[in-house]
Order: structure tokens, then sequence, then C-alpha cells
């Protein structure tokens, strides 16, 4: 048996984190070969570069570039981009991540190759059809052969979509990640000593989806929210994304009032988290982030795809007023998802290979 090869295709912030748990695993696996190509999605230096050099992931291979645009613009051109890749390299195996137009990307045109994808974080539904994130992950999922579900709640959506081939509860690999980070986090980063913040007496905000940005009426919402906890609680840091500050110069709304700063380094957020009294998001890999770090989470949406954060009362929606009795919850896994996901990884290509 030779080598496998597998191509591995991110492109965003939570893909980096959840990437480098299974690339450090993958390092330990001498029978697979493994080639990161990065779309460019997330452009920013600080969105981008830095997690590649903080997490120890090696550099990308292939770098297509491409960022900006609509979401079927941005999708086409990756899709443009990544078949020639494919290609060249002829992989055994493609391997995404999450819920963006990335993940989507690579899931079609590998699967049009009939190159089997291998889908982390599968199954997540938050049951909004018109959100483009639910899009990208309930299609890539159905173009996957291999659904790693990190909650069990993830399974049983898909079964109730009629899929259960391939589909297995691994854990979850920011949870990894985030075991990983802690202690280098608090050796590494000065963010805290920079800001002038002190230990719990600050909150953590970040928005940058599309349904807190596109108008201006909910990134005012959003705004007015963050700026009245900051007033009656704490103060609120806020590392600006590049869509939200573009959607603010925009619309002529400010950040007045909280502690702005520019994007933040996977280190710096993780000394920050673990720092904070509250975290304050439209992100759902901060929401789990959080509770990593055992911090109360209030999600700047209307529903979330994690949904036993809300169950365990370690996170609530912020139109609603009270977080449920607090409790632990297991099936993040302990830690070592990432090795679980490479065994199945290669179970399932010994599988091809009978």
């Amino acid at each position: 048996m030779g080598k496998w090869k597998i191509v591995t295709i991110v492109g965003a912030r939570p893909q980096f984190i959840k990437a480098a748990a299974v690339t450090r695993a993958l390092r330990d696996d001498q029978r697979i070969e493994e080639i990161i190509v990065h779309t460019g999605q997330h452009f920013d230096p600080n969105m981008s570069d830095t997690f590649f050099d903080e997490l120890m992931i090696p550099a990308p291979r292939h770098h297509l570039g491409v960022s900006g645009g609509g979401h079927g613009r941005m999708t086409g051109r990756m899709m443009e981009r990544i078949e020639p890749v494919l290609a060249d390299e002829r992989p055994d195996m493609v391997l995404v991540y999450g819920d963006t137009n990335t993940t989507l990307a690579a899931a079609v045109t590998a699967a049009k190759r009939h190159i089997p994808v291998a889908h982390v974080e599968a199954g997540l539904r938050s049951f909004r059809r018109g959100q483009a994130e639910e899009i990208n992950r309930r299609l890539a999922d159905h173009a996957s052969s291999l659904l790693l579900c990190p909650t069990a709640a993830a399974v049983a959506n898909l079964r109730r979509e009629g899929v259960t081939d391939g589909v297995h509860h691994t854990g979850d690999v920011m949870f990894d990640t985030s075991v990983y980070a802690r202690d280098r986090a608090v050796e590494r980063s000065r963010v805290i000593e920079r800001l002038g913040l002190e230990e719990d007496r600050f909150q953590l905000a970040t928005v940058h989806r599309a349904e807190s940005t596109d108008s201006r009426e909910a990134l005012a919402a959003v705004l007015g929210y963050l700026k009245e906890q900051a007033r009656q609680t704490a103060p609120v840091v806020f590392p600006v994304h590049p869509r939200t500050a573009q959607a603010a110069d925009h619309f002529g709304l400010d950040f007045n009032g909280l502690v702005a700063c520019e994007p933040v380094g996977y280190l710096d957020m993780a000394r920050l988290l673990s720092a904070a009294a509250a975290v304050f998001t439209d992100s759902g890999g901060l929401q789990k982030e959080a509770f990593f770090y055992r911090v109360p989470c209030v999600i700047l949406r209307d529903e979330t795809e994690w949904v036993e954060l809300i169950e365990a009362g370690w996170s609530r929606l912020w139109r609603c007023e009270n977080f449920k009795p607090r409790r632990d919850i297991d099936e993040y896994g302990d830690g070592h998802a990432a090795e679980i996901i490479i065994r199945l990884i290669g179970e399932f290509l010994d599988g091809r290979e009978e």
C-alpha cells in the first residue's frame, strides 16, 4: 500500500482552528500526506496568516487568492481555481471544515471529480434556509462520503435527512485546539497588557455575520446592545472584523463606547477569552470556545446550531433574558477528536482499497 494523499481546503479563521488539530494528528500518521490549499476567503493577515503561524499549521502549498464579491461569484471563482489543483494533485480524499463558501466550493468540486469528501463539523443545522452558512453546510453534507459530527444532535439531524452512511460522532476538534492553545496563550500573549485591561473586568465581543452587518438596522441594533452592556456592566473589547468595519463606515455608524481594536490572532483571542467576564458574539466557533474557557456567552443571533450550549446554560440568545441552569457538556469529547477523525479516514480509505 502506498501513501494516501489528502487535500485539505480551508479559507476562513474557524477552519484554520479546526484544521490545526487534525493537521497535528496527521503528522503522526505515516500513511497520509496532507496538502493544504488556502482559498484566500479571509484576506486580512490578522484573519489568516497569523493563524497559520500561531497554530503551527504548515504553509499552504496552494494559495488561490479568492476573496470578496457576492456569494455566488466567490463560490464560483473558488471552484474554478480548486479544480485544476485537484487535477494536478490527484488526492485520495478532500477534507473540508465548517460552513463557509470555501466548504461548499471544495465539497462540490471534489464530488464532481469523484473524489470522496470528508466533512469535519457535519450535521449542524440552524434551520434557517435563508442563511448562507445553512445552505453551505447542508449542501456540503450531501456531497460528502465521510460525515464527522461534533455532537449527537448533528448525527440526529443527518438521520432526519436520510443520511446515515459514513456518519460518525467524533467530538469537537475545536476543543482539541483550545486545550493545545490555552497554556501557550498565557505564556506568549500580551494583549491584556497592550489594551490596558484587567482580568475578569472586561467583556469580549465579535460581530461578522451577514445578518448582523448587511443592513443599517441590524448593525445599529447589535452595536447599540453592546454599548449598553458596556455602560451597564464592564468595558466591551471589540476586535473589529473587516466586514463589520466596512459596513459601519458605509452606514455611518461608530464604535464609540466600545474598546475597538484591530482583529487579533488566535493566541491573543484565546487570552482575551480566558480573562473575559462574558462574551457577546454572532460566531458559531466563539460560542464553543467561550464554553471551553467556561465563560458565559450571549449569542447575537435569534438561533444557534450549537443548541447544547443553550440547554446546558453556558449560552443564551441575546433577546432571551436568562440563562438556563448550568451543567457540563461531555459530547464535545476529551480533546482527542482529531485522532478519532484520522482513524476514521484511514478506515475509509482502507475500505476503498479492498
